[in-house]
């Protein structure tokens, strides 16, 4: 029974096709615990994102607040919401 590999050009063929396909790839790649950008993120679209309001709970503060003066309101008679009262 005869074992037959590639020939030697075989392998330095499949070798070098294999290098230059992954010198042509443009991922990005993890080296030492670093993730490294592709050789083409100068030339990637750029995706922006606006910055946001820095506390993200501002409606419900302001909601809290609201119901708080409405309940001060209910409690000493001044201005009170008829909507709030029970009868």
């Amino acid at each position: 029974m005869r074992v037959n590999f590639l020939s030697a050009k075989a392998w330095m063929l499949l070798l070098g096709t294999a290098a230059l396909s992954s010198a042509s790839i443009g991922c990005q790649s993890t080296v030492g615990g670093q993730t490294l950008p592709s050789a083409w993120y100068l030339r990637d679209d750029v995706q922006y994102f606006p910055p946001g309001p820095e506390f993200r709970l501002s409606k419900q503060v302001e909601a809290l607040e609201e119901y708080k003066l409405r309940q001060q309101g209910v409690q000493d008679g001044a201005g009170a919401n008829p909507d709030l009262e029970r009868p």
